[in-house]
């Protein structure tokens, strides 16, 4: 298999489960639900986030979606130009373009992304998110990982 299209099939995955545990959210709880799966710390919280990460942008659904559609492009754009990858890039490009669709999608569809994964440290309540948004968080660190990486061992072979 070519590493393009493992970047592709790593990123059907993440769509796929993404899709497939929002579809479970959506037809088995009401909205505002809470099911408590580990008491104060973890628990499924059925919401509808029509912003961006943590709400940012709320009700702004158009142009999350188009720059959703762009980075989409560009990425794409880049895979199609690019001749080699990295294991680490491989696994990030993947998770990054499927938590985009996994929320892209949402936007399409719902006109709000479904968020459900709830988390609670003490008195704190971390902003309730989802699967797609976990697959870009890490993608994002991969990416960046990569890219230090790179620069840190071209750094190296230059002071040879």
């Amino acid at each position: 298999m070519k590493k393009k299209d493992t970047i592709y099939v790593i990123c059907l995955i993440v769509l796929l489960f993404d899709q497939v545990i929002k579809g479970i959210v959506i037809n088995n709880m009401v909205l505002h639900q809470t099911i408590e799966l580990i008491p104060n710390f973890f628990s499924i919280h059925y919401l509808r986030n029509t912003g961006g990460a943590f709400s940012i942008l709320g009700s702004n659904t158009l142009l999350l979606t188009l720059i959703s559609v762009l980075v989409v492009v560009v990425l794409n754009y880049y895979l199609l130009k690019e001749k080699k990858f990295s294991k680490l890039a491989i696994m990030s490009y993947g998770l990054l373009l499927g938590g985009i669709l996994g929320n892209l999608f949402d936007r399409l569809i719902y006109q709000y992304v479904i968020d459900y994964l709830s988390f609670q440290f003490g008195s704190y309540s971390f902003p309730v998110f989802n699967l797609a948004d976990v697959a870009i968080v890490i993608g994002v660190v991969l990416f960046g990982i990569d890219v230090i990486g790179g620069e840190v061992c071209e750094f190296r072979s230059r002071k040879r």
